[in-house]
This record gives C-alpha cells, sequence and structure tokens, in this order.
C-alpha cells in the first residue's frame, strides 16, 4: 500500500508539470487563436496532460484497492468513486485523445481545440486541484503519524 501511495504521488508531480504547460498554452494561444503552429502545440500537450492524469488517476484508484485494467475502466471507476464529476464528458475527452493522436484531419483538430479550451481543460484543472488538495491531505496525515509516534511523553 505505501509503493502504491507513493506511485500516484510521484506521478502526480509530472501531471502537476504538464498541467501547468497546458494552462500556459491555453493563454498564449487565446492572444493568437489562429496560430496554426500554435494549435498543434495546444493538442499535443492536451495529448499529454490526459495521459498523466488517467495514469495518476489510475495509481491513485490502484493505492485505495481498485483494479482498472484500461482509462476507460478508471474514469468509470473514478466517476463512480466521486473522485471526477461529468463522467460521460471525461470519456468523450478519452475519445478525442484518442483521436488526435491517429488522425490527422483539420476538422476534427479544431473541434477538439474547442473542446479543450471549452470543456476539457476544466476537467483536467479540477482533477488537479482534486489531486493536489488528497497529496496535501496526505503528507499532513503522514507528518502528524511520524510526530505522534516520536513524541515523548513527559510528565
Amino acid at each position: 500500500m505505501e509503493q502504491q501511495d507513493i506511485r500516484w504521488k510521484q506521478r502526480f508531480q509530472n501531471f502537476d508539470k504538464v498541467f501547468h504547460r497546458l494552462d500556459e498554452a491555453m493563454r498564449i494561444l487565446s492572444l493568437d487563436p489562429d496560430n496554426f503552429l500554435l494549435q498543434a502545440g495546444i493538442i499535443q500537450i492536451y495529448e499529454s496532460t490526459f495521459e498523466l492524469a488517467w495514469k495518476t488517476l489510475k495509481d491513485y484508484l490502484d493505492a485505495e484497492g481498485f483494479t482498472t485494467p484500461s482509462p476507460k475502466a478508471t474514469l468509470r471507476q473514478a466517476f463512480q468513486s466521486g473522485y471526477i464529476q461529468d463522467g460521460d464528458l471525461w470519456l468523450k475527452a478519452l475519445n478525442d485523445r484518442n483521436l488526435t493522436s491517429h488522425t490527422y484531419d483539420d476538422v476534427i483538430a479544431m473541434e477538439v481545440i474547442r473542446d479543450i479550451q471549452g470543456h476539457y481543460f476544466y476537467l483536467l484543472k479540477d482533477l488537479h486541484e482534486w489531486l493536489r488538495t488528497q497529496q496535501n491531505h496526505s503528507y499532513r496525515s503522514s507528518s502528524m503519524s511520524y510526530l505522534t509516534s516520536q513524541s515523548v511523553i513527559r510528565i
């Protein structure tokens, strides 16, 4: 259990970094929305961010005792457990992430960019904030356990 608890926290560090890159990319794209290089970049960063998001979630679920063999199963379990909201939108985001990885259609790309800007970024942001809260809570709990076990009772 301890190893699985550490695993999701380590993966969260990578998710945290790439999420902040997506956040910055969203800001830059808003300044120059017709720039095709920025559009391609936002899709690429979204793919990486989504990949780390579901894998971090999977590691968290593993630490909680769940077994989720796929991204879709991970998202469904996370929704059922109340860790994420709007399960159908998460599944659409997964589908679009898969589409952008294997399709080079400009119409699809523009639709996905609109969904990233209008919906998917906010799903990822909510997950990021929730995982940060879980990580901070976990650190406080483990610090308190350590302090309690190291305390000396003086009379």
